[in-house]
């Protein structure tokens, strides 16, 4: 649910195959200039706006094409318009239920996660309140797009939605609803939902209830799908480098063999009434920091309203310049704030809310945020809040616009709301809101009767909130006229060699540096920066020192405060961090100048340092009781063997509070005088830049600029540790955590070590039709989210393989006799010659796909420098793995991973077990 214009407009939804399910902020987007594109037969072309084009099917599904040869990746994204409101009684998380049997396969696709790992592709599925959309991403070829439109065609009206898949997957969504049960604020969040609606659906999480996800019936969850999931009801976008024309005509066949449904879709008539009094809710449950959160219902996306109360949150929650977070956190009131709106179809809810440490009085910050939003209206932005607030959607806007695989996914949003113009016509008003508009929007809402939060009480005149009516998609749209745009890029190959022949290395002072200049949409450019000092005797007792340097850097310098810093880095476009970031080429320049500076030059304010300590806190303390947090930590210990004080070491929750609340500023002070320098660097800088332009001012820059200390590589090293089961209890948590490990004497320039990638790619690394998740999701039902990892260095043999997984406390013992029998099938049985021949491909088009981004580029070459490597390492490694065999691979797992030697620590509610 979100306004149409904003850059950071909040939306909250379920992403049904990513590890975690969260409010995601979805930005807003533009596009380049169409062409003509020939017509097969019953296509009948729509309007046009910036390079996406509109096409209708005789049987009534829209078609958006947005070609764009700049990146080799295509983006396929079809949007269903129904979401959780659109369920009825006893069928609530319907929506969401379905969108996992979605991927349970069809007549002639019956392996999708499969199919998808096979070719590589990045993929996923989420549903909100409005919609459900599914996408998919991958290297450019025409076999995999076509393979793409047939497979979703198929699945529109052809998925099995079958009993014996209800079955399992139901047990994943329960844990799925169990993980985010252990969230304070997304149980929070679900109660707000609940208390602020009587009538209306927006007032159900789109989760879902646990005994209607437990009990619903196949028939209706196939009744569901039947009516909604029809091409009248859909939208189809294709985003990237493709043929149009082809791309058309593959559509035709495909989506276009889909009969038009003889059925009408039910109508959705249920208006919430006018709030007449404030509410309040508590929720008591275990944890360890205090959540304010206060709602009022406001308008429908659709109308005006929504983007002036856009502008008002991001005025009142951003940091460090919103007027909530100098009132609440500044004065050490709160550790945290924020506001967004959750505006859909239909009039929805304006949050505002902070984040208390626990044990400090959350009443007053309550009354002090209620004042501060209510008294809004009475004091209207300032010039300067306007413009900051119109420069940050603007920004983030333009940078979006170069990147058609989020438009393909941005555009759900707009068209859940009616019409995906929405997103161009809403972008354009921007400049068009003024101070006033956005004061007396405020005003008209921001109301103590229509406030969720406070209690009931009997007044003869109180203060109503009536929420206007919005106008449709069509009446909006009547008088706007979309604007051209002329941005342009190269075809640029990722491939390796490419890469080297397009980059020039040279030094700069002590400083390696890669330069890769290349024509971008919007002129982007990527930079990366890496700084070494210090070794193993002067870093000794020194960790959490400095960690706080890095951290107060970009709050105050000798030239700006840092809420100066903040809009200094704004104006120039900068986003990302001090060492990893995104500018434009207009900007480039300035850029480096001012990360260096805040590099060279922090004034390290006392006041942002007290905050800064509180936050540290705040979060240490946030994570006391979380099984994940808990688990892992107790692993990090078992293994580790160096010194109390060494920079290799792990640190106990309580020595890290300890150590945090010892900090002075002169620590850190004395850190940043004796450490920091560019003695040791590497910096890449690839996209649209001026190669000498750009290397002289690095010089100016960063030249001079020395460390004091001596340096020398940290090398890690593992001991041998016999294997270990421990079982820790957090009470009151509705799901449990499994993490396991064993250490490994491994490089990355062993010959064994493309073997172990791929293998540990079969197990559980490579996504839902890995080994693990196969048994553990797929087959058994037992966890939403799992898998392995292999972490492998380039300078020392401090290696290890690990395993996790989520499940409910009563499953874990279940979790972990599945995770020993795949482990131990996969080392005496081995994998198969599919398996292998599936993982090389999924895993060389995802590296494919990597390389096409020029942040991954520049932190690639700043690693390589580093190493004193070249791509030439990347291509050799991928020849290594595209020649792997079976009895390669089996033999690599069965030499390195042995299950005897396995630690593993669980963690959940002792009552589930």
């Amino acid at each position: 649910m979100t306004p149409r214009f904003s850059g950071t407009k909040a939306v909250l939804l379920l992403s049904c195959f990513s590890l975690s399910c969260s409010i995601t902020f979805v930005p807003a987007y533009a596009a380049e200039k169409s062409t003509a594109v020939a017509l097969p037969a019953g296509v009948v072309k729509g309007p046009s706006i910036e390079g996406i084009t509109e096409y209708r099917l005789a049987n009534g599904l829209k078609v958006l094409l947005f070609p764009d040869a700049s990146k080799p990746t295509v983006t396929v994204n079809v949007t269903y318009l129904v979401g959780s409101r659109h369920e009825n009684y006893g069928e609530t998380g319907m929506a969401h239920l379905l969108e996992h049997l979605m991927f349970k396969g069809a007549p002639k696709n019956r392996n999708i996660p499969q199919q998808f790992a096979e070719r590589g592709m990045e993929f996923n599925g989420t549903t909100s309140t409005d919609r459900t959309n599914y996408y998919e991403v991958f290297p450019a070829s025409g076999d995999n797009l076509k393979w793409a439109l047939e497979m979703e065609a198929e699945r529109m009206t052809k998925s099995f939605i079958a009993q014996k898949d209800l079955a399992s997957e139901m047990t994943v969504v329960r844990n799925e609803y169990e993980n985010g049960e252990n969230s304070p604020f997304d149980v929070l969040m679900k109660r707000m939902e609940s208390v602020a609606y009587d009538w209306h659906s927006y007032g159900r999480s789109t989760i879902g209830n646990r005994s209607d996800i437990e009990n619903v019936r196949i028939e209706n969850l196939q009744a569901f799908y039947r009516t909604w999931y029809q091409p009248d009801n859909a939208v189809l976008l294709v985003a990237g480098k493709f043929d149009p024309a082809q791309t058309l005509a593959w559509i035709g066949k495909t989506f276009g063999a889909i009969p038009k449904p003889k059925r009408k879709l039910p109508p959705f008539w249920t208006v919430e009434p006018t709030q007449d009094g404030e509410r309040q809710y508590v929720v008591r449950r275990k944890g360890d920091v205090q959540i304010v959160l206060v709602g009022y219902k406001v308008p429908s996306g659709l109308h005006p309203d929504a983007d002036r109360l856009a502008f008002m949150s991001q005025i009142q929650s951003d940091t460090p310049n919103g007027r909530l977070h100098k009132l609440l956190v500044e004065t050490g009131k709160a550790a945290q704030v924020f506001s967004y709106g959750l505006t859909g179809y239909a009039p929805g809810l304006q949050l505002f809310g902070a984040v208390v440490k626990a044990g400090q009085p959350v009443e007053p910050v309550r009354d002090a945020l209620i004042e501060a939003v209510e008294g809004f209206a009475k004091a209207p932005p300032t010039a300067e809040e306007m413009e900051r607030t119109q420069r940050t959607y603007t920004n983030a806007i333009e940078k979006s616009l170069n990147d058609p695989q989020q438009v393909g996914v941005a555009l759900s949003e707009h068209i859940a709301l009616g019409d995906w113009r929405l997103l161009f016509q809403g972008r354009d008003a921007l400049a068009g809101i003024t101070a006033q508009q956005v004061a007396e929007a405020a005003g008209r809402y921001l109301k103590r009767d229509n406030r969720t939060v406070g209690l009931f009480l009997p007044e003869d005149a109180p203060q109503r909130a009536v929420i206007a009516p919005a106008p449709e998609a069509a009446e909006v749209l009547k008088e706007y006229k979309p604007k051209d745009t002329t941005l342009t890029s190269e075809n640029f190959e990722p491939s390796q060699d490419n890469i080297m022949a397009r980059t020039e290395v040279r030094k700069i002072g002590p400083i390696k540096v890669a330069l890769l200049p290349k024509k971008n949409r919007g002129e982007a450019v990527s930079v990366n920066l890496r700084l070494h000092w210090g070794d193993e005797k002067n870093q000794f007792g020194k960790s959490l020192i400095a960690a706080a340097t890095g951290e107060m850097l970009t709050r105050g310098t000798s030239k700006y405060t840092r809420a100066q810093l903040a809009d200094a880095m704004s104006k120039l476009k900068i986003s990302g961090s001090l060492y990893g970031f995104d500018t434009t080429r207009e900007h480039l320049d300035e850029a480096l100048r001012l990360v260096a500076h805040v590099l060279r030059e922090p004034s390290f304010p006392q006041a942002e340092f007290e905050q800064m300590r509180q936050q540290w806190i705040v979060a240490i303390e946030a994570n006391r009781n979380e099984p994940p947090a808990l688990a892992n930590q107790a692993l990090e210990e078992y293994f580790d063997h160096w010194p109390k004080g060494d920079p290799r070491a792990v640190m106990t929750v309580d020595e890290q509070l300890a150590g945090i609340k010892a900090l002075t500023l002169d620590d850190i002070k004395a850190y940043h005088r004796e450490f920091y320098g560019a003695s040791h660097a590497e910096l890449a800088i690839v996209g649209d830049f001026d190669k000498e332009a750009a290397a002289k001012t690095v010089g100016e820059a960063l030249g001079g600029w020395d460390s004091k200390a001596s340096y020398a590589r940290i090398l890690d090293a593992n001991v041998d540790k016999p294997a270990v089961r421990k079982a820790i209890v957090t009470p009151d948590k509705e799901n449990g955590f499994y993490t396991a490990r064993l250490n490994l004497d491994l490089g990355r320039d062993d010959p064994d070590y493309p073997a172990l990638e791929l293998a540990n790619f079969i197990f559980g690394d490579g996504g839902l039709k890995s080994r693990l998740m196969d048994r553990i999701r797929q087959k058994d039902g037992l966890s939403y989210g799992g898998g392995s990892s292999l972490y492998v260095t380039d300078i020392d043999r401090a290696a290890h393989f690990s395993i996790s997984a989520i499940a409910a406390p009563q499953n874990l013992a279940k979790l972990e006799a599945a995770v020993r029998e795949e482990l131990a099938r996969a080392v005496k049985q081995g994998f198969t010659a599919a398996e292998v021949a599936g993982a090389k491909s999924g895993l060389l088009q995802q590296r494919i796909q990597n390389r096409s981004q020029d942040s991954v580029v520049a932190g690639g070459w700043t690693n390589y420098l580093y190493l004193d490597r070249t791509w030439e390492w990347s291509k050799q490694h991928e020849q290594k793995l595209q020649r792997l065999t079976v009895e390669q691979v089996n033999a690599a797992f069965r030499r390195h991973v042995d299950p005897a030697k396995l630690s593993v620590v669980v963690a959940g509610d002792s009552k589930g077990k």
